[in-house]
Parts: C-alpha cells; sequence; structure tokens
C-alpha cells in the first residue's frame, strides 16, 4: 500500500464503545486516559505497552519521527484486532492510540493496554495486538536523521 500525500493534514480519528477505545491522532497519547479506561472492577491485571521514539535505529542516530497513516483503515483494521484479541483472551477493556506527524525523541508512538482477570492474558494480549498493529496497519515512519538526511522506513520491528 503507498503511504498518504505528505501534505495532507492529519486529524484524530477514534471509535470507542464501553469496553475499546481506539484512536489515531497527531496529538500526545494521553497516558493515565489509556490506563483509566481500563480500569474495571473485576479485572486483576493491566499490562501497557508503550512504544517511545529512541535515538538510534539500524546504527543511524535518529533525532526524530514522522508518522503518516491512513486513519479510518486503520480503526477498522483495529476493531477487528481487538475483536479477536478480546475473545482470545477474555479482555475486559481495550485502549490503542497511535500517534502520527512529527515526534522528537522520548515521545510516546503508540499505546496498547488491556485488563484482564489474569496477567498472563494480559501479556499475551497485549504482545498480539502491538505484533498487529506494527505489521497489518498503513502506518507509515520517516526517520529524521542527526546528519539532516530523512529516510522511510519499515513499521514491523
Amino acid at each position: 500500500m503507498q503511504r498518504p500525500d505528505s501534505n495532507v493534514k492529519q486529524q484524530n480519528h477514534e471509535w470507542s464503545d464501553a469496553a475499546t477505545h481506539l484512536a489515531i491522532q497527531p496529538v500526545p497519547i494521553d497516558v493515565n486516559a489509556g490506563i483509566d479506561f481500563v480500569r474495571s472492577d473485576g479485572s486483576g491485571g493491566i499490562d501497557i505497552f508503550l512504544g517511545t521514539v529512541r535515538n538510534v535505529n539500524d546504527g543511524r542516530v535518529v533525532r526524530a519521527l514522522n508518522y503518516e497513516a491512513y486513519p479510518e483503515m486503520c480503526i477498522e483494521l483495529l476493531r477487528g484486532i481487538c475483536t479477536g484479541a478480546r475473545a482470545r483472551h477474555e479482555l475486559h477493556r481495550i485502549f490503542v492510540a497511535h500517534r502520527t506527524g512529527h515526534l522528537d525523541l522520548r515521545e510516546a508512538a503508540v499505546m496498547v493496554a488491556v485488563s484482564s482477570r489474569h496477567r498472563s492474558e494480559c501479556f499475551s494480549a497485549c504482545s498480539e495486538i502491538i505484533d498487529a498493529i506494527k505489521h497489518e496497519l498503513p502506518i507509515w515512519k520517516k526517520e529524521e536523521y542527526e546528519d539532516g538526511d530523512s529516510a522511510w522506513v519499515r513499521c514491523n520491528h
């Protein structure tokens, strides 16, 4: 799939129900809101994956990232990914947010938070969801390097 026109302004795209919140957004991820969303009286475990911008990739010094996405398709695919994960792991609640736009070092690029009765279901589901995000969603990442160069790279590590 081709990446979108980089001149298109990114905006928030969200979908929620009582147990799931999904967002593709150009604004910083509110980590506390994500944790609060997945809390429930019946949940004995919450697992969180927070992917952040690091300073080195493939031996090159990175100073920032730029993400572009096809947000409507991302939300639809996420709905399916989360429906499957909920059924397989008996999840209570799911929160997923992925950034678009410019991100500096240490900024959160993606957050997956899940809750369930027990930790093992949470660990498995969180890992499954982030792997699916990396491999299935139409999200493109451009690295900006310290030397002034930049390159589009795959988002599937």
